[in-house]
């Protein structure tokens, strides 16, 4: 696949006038999901000596190679930024965010759902939960809120004061071995002046984002070794990769650790 997209960008950057050009190579990332057990020593997937281990080395060969071909086409007029919106880390595992709540007493069920059911389809009681949520690489968890919600029990009053007993409670949850986990629960507001949708109450970063949250419900334990939406060995990670090339600047140094704010201005600089 990614071997058919340089083979288009290369024909593309020949054949037409450009005066600005931009592709997104998606396999990097589907790499990263799906071979991360296979290179990581340290993944708890890991085996010794299998037959994919080397074959993440190999295709940052393979893009480095071709990004190299691709400089070779351009002029010394043209700037190349490399970017990416998040990096990659290995899984250790999943954390069914409705499970963990259920256990805390503030999800009820009104019959057990089969293992693997969406939080949608669950028959929730309504009038003895206090929250719910949602999975991906970080939980989005939900308050009950009387007048906001249908069949809210949180008075308006009480909100503040559960959402900070609900970010203990959260915090307080340790790992399928007993072990502490580095959690961070964030409220809405402390990253986005304006909150726009339907926002959550709360964001969790199971493990500071080591662990990934499941949304589904249903199961015996809270936790998961397998992606509940499918295969998946990596997670997202807070750091990406800037890089900037411009033949009439010979930087040449690096850049340290910046904010995501500060790239589209330099981008268009």
């Amino acid at each position: 696949m990614t071997e058919v997209q340089f083979k288009t960008i290369k024909y593309l950057m020949k054949c037409k006038k450009w005066n600005y050009f931009k592709f997104v190579i998606i396999g990097l990332d589907r790499f990263h999901h799906a071979f991360w057990k296979y290179y990581d020593k340290t993944h708890h997937k890991y085996e010794p000596g299998n037959k994919f281990e080397y074959e993440m080395r190999n295709y940052y060969k393979f893009l480095d190679k071709e990004v190299g071909e691709i400089l070779h086409l351009l002029d010394n007029n043209t700037t190349v930024l490399i970017v990416s919106d998040h990096g990659a880390k290995a899984m250790k595992g999943l954390i069914c965010v409705n499970m963990a709540l259920k256990k805390l007493g503030l999800l009820k069920f009104k019959k057990r759902p089969k293992p693997g059911t969406k939080i949608e389809s669950a028959e929730i009681d309504w009038n003895k939960t206090h929250a719910w949520g949602w999975g991906g690489y970080y939980a989005r968890i939900f308050l009950n809120v009387e007048g906001r919600e249908s069949n809210g029990i949180i008075k308006k009053k009480n909100y503040e004061k559960m959402r900070d007993k609900i970010i203990k409670q959260i915090k307080s949850i340790k790992d399928n071995k007993g072990n502490s986990l580095n959690t961070k629960v964030h409220k809405p507001e402390d990253f986005y002046s304006v909150i726009r949708g339907d926002a959550p109450d709360l964001m969790v970063y199971f493990d500071d984002l080591n662990w990934r949250s499941a949304g589904t419900v249903g199961y015996d334990s809270m936790y998961l070794s397998e992606n509940d939406t499918g295969l998946d060995d990596a997670i997202h990670d807070y750091y990406g990769i800037f890089i900037i090339y411009d033949p009439k600047k010979k930087i040449g140094k690096n850049l340290g650790i910046k904010n995501i704010l500060d790239i589209a201005p330099t981008s268009l600089n």
